[in-house]
């Protein structure tokens, strides 16, 4: 049950559930929650976001923004608001299935931000540590129903679709994208007082810099160059606040090209030249 206090939160969980489908077994089965029931002739609409995780077997989905896909062992999908939609498990497989779902304004977020999009629902290669553990964390919330249990399972289910994001998003190859990136960022900071080749990096990491700068975009959501000047600029306010030094003294420690690019680029990063900032800084102590 989610009461109206757990609702303001914000991000809530309305149902939870597991369920093993064996072969030649009708679907949905008798069990299923009577609010939730559908027939694959007539599908169906929900009214909050559902994640579907099929950790075996095999089946359809379908929906009025995609049409039919195949669905593999892995494989999540999610469910939109006021989206039709059907899905079921081949008769001759079957599929086991494990799914929460969720409403709030913070969800609501998700698709007006952009993160997600009922065009593309399905998620591969979901059936890693990290998803399965999150549902059985929330699995045992649930159980338990501990004070505030809702407001803890809404972190766990929030974490649990950053995560459907990072795969959505960096797919099959997650983890060299993570080693990648995060040699690009530690070559930055080591340098941060000179510059960077940015397309010697991508060479040395192995891959031409269209890639490295899609892939670097990717995940930090601004381009590479643009990384390492806000690197600069965030540096130069710490300068500014803890030291005596000019402006031009750090606009040439930090590697500038001149006093006039750091003030530009300053004002451009933050709204204010480095002065502007050093003194309101020193005003407000």
């Amino acid at each position: 049950m989610v009461f109206e206090q757990d609702k303001k939160w914000g991000f809530y969980v309305n149902n939870l559930g597991r369920n093993t489908i064996e072969k030649n077994k009708d679907y949905p089965s008798k069990d299923h929650l009577d609010n939730y029931v559908f027939t694959w002739e007539k599908g169906r609409v929900l009214d909050e976001f559902q994640i579907v995780l099929i950790t075996s077997g095999e089946g359809l989905f379908e929906s009025k923004e995609t049409g039919e896909i195949k669905i593999s062992q892995g494989d999540a999908f999610l469910l939109f608001p006021n989206v039709w939609h059907r899905y079921k498990p081949l008769k001759k497989k079957g599929w086991t299935e494990q799914w929460v779902g969720f409403s709030g304004e913070f969800a609501i977020q998700f698709l007006t931000n952009g993160f997600f999009n009922p065009t593309s629902p399905i998620i591969p290669k979901c059936n890693n540590i990290d998803i399965i553990s999150y549902f059985n964390t929330l699995f045992k919330l649930f159980d338990e129903e501990s004070f505030g249990f809702q407001r803890l399972a809404s972190g766990i289910c929030l974490q649990l679709m950053a995560e459907l994001y990072n795969l959505k998003n960096a797919g099959y190859n997650i983890e060299n994208l993570n080693s990648m990136v995060s040699r690009a960022k530690h070559h930055m900071y080591e340098n941060i007082n000179s510059s960077v080749d940015l397309i010697k990096i991508a060479s040395e990491l192995g891959v031409s810099y269209s890639k490295f700068r899609f892939d670097f975009k990717k995940q930090t959501g601004v381009p590479p160059l643009q990384y390492y000047l806000l690197l600069k600029i965030e540096k130069s306010k710490e300068l500014l606040l803890n030291t005596n030094k000019s402006q031009k003294e750090i606009a040439y420690e930090l590697g500038f090209e001149s006093n006039y690019y750091f003030n530009r680029l300053f004002k451009q990063k933050t709204g204010m030249t480095p002065k502007q900032y050093r003194k309101l800084s020193e005003n407000s102590l």
